[in-house]
């Protein structure tokens, strides 16, 4: 299964209004935060999507619970 970059933006920007950004450095929750990292690659390599089964553990769990909250397309 592949990612499209925009899904991994609404991921992104679910947990950021779930969990706003915290601190002086604004730093992200850890959930957007381990979503803003496969984001970025894909940005800088100038590709649209990603392989599920490149993400991290952590990105897993961020975009599942994303998903299984209703926020993700069909």
């Amino acid at each position: 299964m592949t990612i499209p970059i925009t899904e991994l933006e609404r991921a992104i920007n679910y947990w950021r209004s779930r969990r706003p950004s915290q601190g002086e450095e604004r730093r992200l929750c850890p959930e957007a935060a381990a979503l803003a990292e496969p984001y970025a690659a894909l940005i800088l390599h100038r590709r649209t999507e990603i392989a599920y089964e490149a993400l991290t553990a952590a990105a897993r769990a961020a975009f599942e619970a994303w998903r299984a909250e209703g926020d993700s397309p069909p």
